[in-house]
């Protein structure tokens, strides 16, 4: 019946739907994206843009009348007040609810809708095992990706004919926080999609996860799509298949809100906001993310720039260019021991696997070795012990290595020769974003794969200058902003830092094309041993 009522109410006055909703609902769409939002049959959708578009009064509206148990995450605790006083004054008494954390509320129509938060990492943990039909994340860009995939995996029902779905209400992103929202919505925000969606068309997703653990989404043609998950089944034997769910996206505009609509004052203090703030905010400009920040090291036209390069070259690497490094950064636990080859300039997919399968160095030189060519130089960030310990036993068995350390002093300068660098992990990101500036002779020579995680990490680093030169964002600060190791970004930049490049062995790479010993051929027998020279070397 609500719906009926907000499809008429379009041509209706903002009294007639206040009154309407008086009388007999606790809460109506308001007509127009609103709406569209509130009957889309999308699985997950974004529905977001401009700043008051009635984000959150969806997801609260739905939870009031069209779910049974419903979870509604703000990035902090303290986030919650004025969703919770809004849950309050739609239910119209503050019977059943109990601001306990985490805090719930049992409506007058017998609805659950608990609230949550994602502040620290693992905190999305504590909603394992609690299934919810509705999930609605409020301005999800300001969370972590993988807490937000992490409770896709609870919405769910035992109750049939109950439908489940999940909301991702937001303001675009600024900067790189958030900017995985990008791809995960790609066909609709990434004007680089090569078969753009009208909003609110329902496009069909799988989602499957990496050897590190790592979700990726693969769009296909319908919900019957069959993709393999890569198991049989015991019984028949016959593969099993990943199962599409549908995703789409509705902008949000302020003129939609008839609250807020002829709200001048507010208006006045959108248009204010400093940009990007004000292209993501007041006009929902979802590519206001491509905005940099002054502090930024790296623009993110360069990468996307770079990107482009490597989708032009087919994601192959140039020929007759020897691999000329490998950028490696090691990890034993939780995060990712990822490989970055370098052909020259060209970067392929870069190789990325589970802490857990690199437990110690020994394993990390054995990773190495098996995807290094033409006699490569690993590259090794030498600031945790498993990156030490392969550099070690790479070493000590007659494979030249060039040993990283973050912390290390440098002693170079910037391409102009009047800055300096307050340590080596300053010098590897301003040197690569030096090689990136398509304003150098003959333009950036770097392509780098497709990888919107790749474009967070280069994106995300800042930069200072000291008394001792130019200091760049500590490692820590990152994975404390974005949730996970830059692994993939300190790989990349340590890849270009050493090793071969065209400018300067050119000439020697076209004499061992001609003399059949292209980049070197030989490789010397490896002892993976035990024997440690750490103290020695380090």
């Amino acid at each position: 019946r609500s719906q009926n009522l907000a499809v008429a109410g379009s041509a209706a006055t903002l009294d007639a739907l206040v009154d309407q909703r008086s009388e007999n609902e606790l809460w109506i769409p308001t007509p127009g994206p609103q709406l569209d939002a509130y009957l889309s049959e999308a699985d997950i959708l974004l529905y977001g843009g401009q700043a008051a578009g009635g984000k959150t009064d969806l997801g609260l509206g739905l939870a009031f009348t069209q779910h049974e148990r419903s979870l509604i995450i703000r990035k902090q605790y303290t986030d919650l007040r004025g969703i919770t006083d809004r849950a309050k004054e739609i239910n119209g008494t503050e019977k059943g609810y109990n601001g306990s954390s985490p805090p719930r509320l049992i409506t007058v129509n017998k609805k659950v809708i608990d609230f949550g938060a994602l502040s620290e990492e693992g905190s999305e943990f504590v909603w394992q095992g609690q299934p919810h039909d509705l999930i609605y994340i409020d301005e999800v860009v300001q969370n972590r990706e993988k807490q937000v995939r992490f409770l896709f995996g609870w919405n769910r029902t035992t109750t049939e004919g109950q439908r489940c779905r999940v909301i991702l209400g937001s303001n675009p992103p600024v900067g790189s926080q958030g900017v995985w929202i990008i791809s995960m919505f790609a066909p609709w925000l990434d004007p680089r999609y090569p078969n753009p969606a009208e909003y609110g068309e329902l496009r069909y997703c799988v989602t499957d996860v990496d050897e590190a653990g790592n979700s990726r989404d693969l769009w296909v043609d319908g919900p019957d799509a069959k993709v393999p998950n890569g198991k049989y089944n015991e019984e028949t034997g016959e593969p099993e298949y990943l199962i599409p769910h549908s995703r789409t996206f509705i902008p949000s505009r302020i003129s939609d809100n008839p609250f807020l609509a002829r709200d001048t004052k507010y208006k006045a203090q959108l248009d204010a906001l400093p940009e990007p703030l004000r292209s993501a905010i007041r006009d929902g400009n979802f590519m206001a993310a491509r905005k940099d920040e002054d502090d930024q090291v790296i623009p993110m036209e360069w990468v996307y720039a770079a990107q482009n390069r490597w989708l032009e070259a087919e994601g192959r690497p140039p020929q007759g260019v020897p691999m000329c490094s490998i950028g490696v950064d090691a990890a034993r636990s939780k995060d990712r021991t990822v490989l970055a080859p370098r052909y020259d300039g060209f970067y392929p997919k870069l190789i990325s696997v589970p802490g857990k399968e690199t437990p110690d160095g020994r394993s990390v030189a054995a990773l190495v070795l098996k995807h290094r060519r033409n006699n490569a130089i690993p590259v090794i960030d030498c600031g945790e012990m498993n990156g030490a310990e392969a550099y070690a036993h790479l070493d000590e068995n007659g494979v030249q290595c060039i040993r990283h350390v973050g912390l290390d002093q440098s002693i170079a300068r910037t391409r102009s020769k009047h800055l300096k660098f307050f340590n080596k992990r300053a010098e590897v990101y301003w040197k690569f974003m030096e090689a990136l500036d398509p304003e150098q002779d003959g333009g950036s020579p770097i392509a780098l794969p497709d990888d919107p995680e790749l474009v967070a990490e280069l994106c995300i680093i800042k930069w200072e200058l000291t008394p001792q030169g130019i200091k760049v964002t500590p490692k820590k600060d990152v994975v404390k902003e974005l949730g996970h190791s830059p692994d993939k970004a300190d790989a990349v930049v340590q890849a270009w830092s050493d090793g071969a490049k065209s400018i300067t062995h050119l000439g020697q790479w076209r004499e061992d094309q001609r003399s059949g010993n292209f980049g070197g051929k030989r490789r010397p027998a490896v002892n993976m041993g035990t024997r440690r020279r750490l103290a020695r070397r380090h």
